[in-house]
């Protein structure tokens, strides 16, 4: 095998192949190529690094130095200064927000720092179309030690042992569930891999299978043995054309090397493992859906029995995440694994962090970590100086804790003591510029859209619930709505059918729970205090400060500015569309458009004194032509 010297380690993840990660393969190559660097570097496309908002991004190793926000005019300069002269970059490295000097190596980043690696163990490490790469850090071996010295119970008792909960959102055992699956009557026996990830603003299972594929089909293959299934299944987003191009290479791969298929290991032991492309229903998710996605029926959730099963034969379903988790739960054992985490939630989680924070990204932590730690000591904090007002987890249908819980411990049961839940791993940082009720809205109205309709108590309850926050968020909100809210809330959770359903009000009523004082702003005093909600704002040019430059009225796309040169400008509040444009248009040296809420719009003067006096603006100061 060929050695080299350097190995360039660049991220070949959805973000940052959307960002011309492989066009910038390209140009280092030919840049090597062109310096005669070729038999010392390689330039190696590994899965998500996990730092999305830096990508592209590119580690050099073995010294670990990491360049971000890469572009192919950069490539060049940086190999002849790093990999020609020995001189690192520093322009292209890591800033941090609240220091002054560059960060030049990835180890002492803050973002990668403070995690603990699991499931994503191999992240940026390797390349996930090559299986030798996955066999060279230990890949596979936890299989080989599972079939060849340990039975089916003894795997069982291990992963009992260890306390992996399921890391789909609802935390069930994982190892009663497979015990409960080998002893059910019937064969053939299933495992499932529930890839239909459809949280918006979460990307951990699309990630796990682009980046280490093998480490979900390594899990399933010893959950198949555990249980004594013959037969597996990746049910997996359309919309992840990326993870499904890899899943299927390294399908094949594990085909090829006798790890899938007929008698692996020279064992007697058969499995194989299909893929399941899913159309993006985010109902698909819950168990009994999509379980009758796979057997082609409608993906309505059904009454779930006291076992789901497929084709009316055992099943064992779990996520992405907890697969990849098992390969090194039995590799190093069930008391390591239970050392981390909490009391009842063992080993680490990993989020989507997203939303108004300076770090998005992919992490994993420990169980029992606090939010303080996610959102400053990972995230960064919280950009342009704004305060933090709330973080929303558990996708649509978790819910939203406020400030004054930072410190709350990130677990199962906390989590759902405050109101919200872990789900699959979703968190959305808010700031202080965010409408709570606005967000509760958007929430709603994404699980209305993808509810079934199946039952009464979710497709109508979700439309009621719907309708009211319009109201509010639209100046019309009533005496009782919250109460309605809340009382229309938990009789939704009662009475469906699903998990989606059952979940279904759990942005609303956190909302109401924590931020009740913000839906009396929006109806009593029909004022929107993070001036979001287009019903309940008005936007108003301040005569004392408009200059008529013009730019605002040209811009204006409904022409409800009147004015002209010299001539101080007015907004026609029954033309006005709430855009905004007029506000990111005004210079800010004049700052004249302003937007209002729960106060009347004064009145414009009239208009044979709209002439502007320019002789009040300093000439000396440069304010004005």
């Amino acid at each position: 095998m060929e050695r080299y010297r350097t190995h360039l380690m660049l991220c070949a993840g959805t973000g940052c192949v959307s960002n011309k990660s492989f066009k910038i393969k390209e140009a280092l190559e030919e840049e090597i190529n062109k310096r005669g660097l070729q038999d010392e570097i390689l330039v190696v496309m590994t899965g998500c690094n996990g730092f999305c908002a830096v990508g592209p991004l590119m580690v050099v190793q073995p010294d670990g130095i990491f360049y971000q926000n890469l572009t192919v005019d950069d490539i060049p300069y940086l190999v002849e200064e790093h990999f020609l002269k020995g001189r690192p970059v520093p322009k292209l490295m890591y800033f941090p927000h609240e220091e002054k000097e560059v960060i030049p190596r990835m180890a002492d980043i803050g973002f990668f720092a403070r995690q603990t690696l699991i499931a994503l163990r191999n992240r940026g490490l390797i390349d996930p179309e090559r299986i030798e790469e996955y066999i060279a850090r230990d890949g596979y071996r936890a299989l080989a030690k599972a079939l060849t010295s340990m039975t089916p119970e003894e795997i069982i008792r291990i992963i009992k042992d260890s306390g992996l909960r399921g890391r789909g959102g609802a935390g069930f055992p994982t190892g009663r569930k497979w015990e409960s699956r080998r002893r059910q009557k019937g064969e053939p026996k299933y495992v499932v891999c529930n890839a239909d990830e459809g949280d918006p603003g979460a990307f951990m299972d699309r990630s796990i299978v682009e980046s280490d594929p093998h480490s979900v089909i390594e899990g399933m293959i010893i959950g198949a043995y555990a249980i004594g299934a013959n037969e597996g299944y990746v049910y997996i987003r359309n919309e992840y054309p990326l993870a499904v191009k890899r899943l299927k290479v390294a399908l094949g791969q594990a085909r090829e090397y006798g790890l899938l298929g007929e008698n692996i290991f020279d064992l007697g032991f058969n499995f194989d493992i299909k893929i399941k492309r899913g159309a993006g229903a985010f109902v698909c998710g819950e168990t009994t859906a999509l379980v009758a996605s796979i057997e082609g029926k409608p993906p309505e959730p059904r009454q779930r029995p006291p076992r789901t099963t497929l084709w009316g034969k055992p099943v064992v379903i779990n996520n992405v995440e907890t697969w990849a988790t098992v390969p090194v739960i039995i590799s190093r054992g069930a008391d390591w694994f239970a050392s981390i985490g909490t009391e009842k939630s063992k080993g680490t989680k990993v989020f989507s962090l997203v939303g108004k924070i300076n770090n998005t990204g992919l992490v994993e932590v420990p169980m029992g970590i606090t939010l303080r730690e996610i959102i400053y000591d990972i995230g960064g904090g919280i950009p342009n100086g704004k305060k933090f007002k709330a973080v929303q987890t558990g996708g649509p249908s978790g819910g939203c804790i406020p400030a004054d819980l930072m410190d709350l411990a990130v677990d199962y049961e906390r989590l759902t003591e405050a109101g919200s839940m872990m789900g699959s791993g979703g968190m959305i940082v808010l700031d202080e510029d965010t409408c709570i009720v606005d967000v509760a809205k958007y929430f709603l109205k994404f699980t209305n859209d993808e509810s079934c309709g199946r039952c009464t108590s979710c497709r109508e309850g979700s439309e009621a619930l719907l309708e009211v926050l319009d109201r509010i968020c639209n100046g019309e909100g009533e005496e009782g709505d919250i109460v309605f809210l809340e009382e229309l809330g938990e009789a939704i959770k009662d009475a469906s059918l699903c998990g989606l359903g059952q979940s279904l009000p759990n942005p609303v009523l956190s909302t109401v729970r924590y931020f009740k004082e913000e839906y009396e702003a929006h109806i009593k005093y029909k004022k929107c205090p993070a001036l979001v909600c287009k019903g309940l704002i008005s936007y108003y040019i301040d005569p004392s400060k408009c200059q008529a430059c013009l730019i605002c009225l040209r811009n204006c796309p409904a022409e409800a500015i009147t004015g002209g040169k010299n001539q101080l400008h007015v907004i026609d509040q029954s033309k006005c569309t709430k855009c905004g444009i007029c506000l990111d248009v005004c210079p800010t040296r004049f700052g004249a458009v302003t937007r209002l809420s729960g106060e009347p719009v004064p009145a414009p003067p009239p208009p044979e004194e709209r002439v502007l006096v320019r002789a009040k603006l300093s000439k000396e100061k440069g304010e004005i032509a």
